[in-house]
């Protein structure tokens, strides 16, 4: 498995700075969701749920982008 990074209008990024955002733009909509179908309120801290399904979705991408580059 190798990363390497990504040119960005000229500007060298860390391919985990990408995943980031990709990880980001997928929590949009799951945590609307939540939101909307009240599933937030089952849960004594919402934010530390939040923060750890964005753990999840980001170490999903990683793996994902690490079994498809190796």
């Amino acid at each position: 498995m190798r990363f390497a990074e990504i040119n960005l209008l000229g500007v060298y990024v860390a391919p985990i700075a990408v995943m980031m955002v990709a990880a980001w733009l997928v929590m949009v909509p799951l945590r609307l969701a939540a939101t909307r179908l009240g599933l937030l309120r089952f849960f004594w801290h919402p934010a530390l749920v939040v923060f750890a399904l964005y753990a999840a979705v980001l170490s999903v991408i990683v793996l994902l982008a690490g079994w498809a580059g190796g």
